[in-house]
């Protein structure tokens, strides 16, 4: 494989407020590669944040190196920040400022030539579908709108590598649907993108993904790969009523953990096919009604739950707890 566009080798990050020996980020090694998107894969407070401010050039690591295109992140701070689009988590554009405006600036802050400029716009506008409201203050804007149009801005200058923060957290379903296909495009285009996101669904349109907990990254891989390696089936149950289904699950043979899904439970067992054989016994048995009794494939929140579990045991979030 190519060298890595950007490596990332033993970083960690430790805050004053921080308890002696509790990092922010500790040991990180990640790698990111020409054409890819990769995602960073975590719960609030796992480190996502730290590490792309980090490599945003926005807060130094306390120990570790960051080289892009084998150039030292911290010797080369001004090279690096041209090459590279950043969008926080927060909104952080000008809210009285219009569509259009905002984008002016930030292709003045990022020295983008004005014989280059409006060619560069319109094609952000028409890329983001912003251009029937490049006259709107950016206060008037929706929040899939102020997404977009974050991303449009952070785009303005032809960036080499792209690195966003959560960028759908607290936008609609449909939003962030057309957020998360403007970025597959970003990358059909030769953009590389590292992507922080709590959803495990959002994660397997990644190329690669860190899953990331407590500072530190678990497990890395493609999220097919990682999902084909669970060592055990899933079950999705549900029945009526529901405290009967939580006791028709205790002490199940084969049963290695579970844990609620909205209504219904999702079983990690050894076999799927016995489970569901066992249950239905136990069903009949107890006169209880099923409505969904089913061997179900393999997502990275199963991935995620279980590096948690081998990595935690019992102080696993959401492990056989309702």
């Amino acid at each position: 494989m190519m060298n890595p566009l950007i490596d990332i080798q033993s970083l960690s990050k430790h805050y004053p407020s921080q308890k002696k020996g509790i990092d922010a980020v500790h040991g990180v090694n990640l790698q990111l590669h020409r054409g890819e998107m990769v995602g960073l894969v975590g719960p609030d407070g796992a480190g996502k944040t730290t590490i792309l401010r980090i490599l945003a050039t926005t807060l130094p690591p306390t120990s570790g190196s960051v080289t892009v295109n084998g150039l030292d992140l911290r010797k080369n701070k001004e090279h690096f920040r041209r090459r590279i689009g950043y969008m926080p988590q927060n909104f952080s554009l000008y809210p009285d400022l219009t569509v259009r405006e905002n984008m002016s600036f930030f292709a003045d802050i990022n020295e983008v030539p004005q014989r280059d400029r409006e060619e560069r716009m319109q094609s952000m506008l028409a890329f983001t579908r912003l251009a029937a409201f490049q006259s709107r203050k950016a206060q008037d804007l929706s929040g899939g709108m102020k997404k977009k149009l974050a991303l449009a801005c952070s785009l303005m200058h032809n960036p080499e590598i792209l690195i966003l923060d959560e960028p759908s957290t607290g936008v609609d379903p449909v939003s962030r649907r057309e957020l998360w296909l403007i970025l597959s495009r970003v990358v059909h285009q030769g953009v590389s993108v590292l992507v922080s996101t709590p959803y495990m669904d959002e994660a397997e349109r990644c190329s690669r993904v860190a899953i990331l907990y407590r500072g530190e990254i678990l497990e890395t891989g493609q999220p097919k790969a990682l999902e084909s390696r669970l060592p055990f089936d899933v079950v999705e149950y549900k029945a009526t009523p529901r405290k009967s289904m939580y006791r028709t699950v205790e002490d199940l043979p084969g049963m290695l953990n579970y844990r609620p899904i909205g209504d219904r439970l999702r079983l990690s067992v050894q076999n799927a096919q016995k489970t569901i054989l066992l249950l239905k016994w136990r069903l009949t048995r107890e006169g209880i009604r099923s409505q969904i009794l089913r061997k179900v494939s393999h997502t990275m929140e199963d991935v995620f739950m279980n590096l948690v579990y081998l990595k935690h045991g019992a102080k696993a979030p959401m492990i056989g707890q309702e």
